[in-house]
């Protein structure tokens, strides 16, 4: 199921730390779908890291990240 988060307004470093926040709560088939301003460079590695796979686009001047556990399938749609 998709979880969604807006983190477009706010201003670092706090979308990080509410996609961490988020992603603790993220259940196992779930997906994290954020709305963001710029991309989070910092948080790939993060990603990788804590072993969640994710894809980026950008769509209407805004980036956009679904985000789901590496183990899990990727989601039908990820954006």
């Amino acid at each position: 199921m998709e979880q969604r988060l807006d983190v477009r307004a706010l201003e670092p470093p706090v979308p990080l730390e509410r996609i961490l926040d988020a992603l603790g709560d993220l259940a196992k088939d779930d997906w994290l779908r954020v709305q963001h301003s710029r991309e989070p460079y910092p948080l790939y590695s993060l990603l990788k890291e804590m072993d969640y796979s994710w894809d980026t686009h950008w769509q209407n001047g805004e980036c956009i990240i679904c985000i789901w556990h590496a183990s899990s399938s990727q989601p039908m749609k990820a954006g």
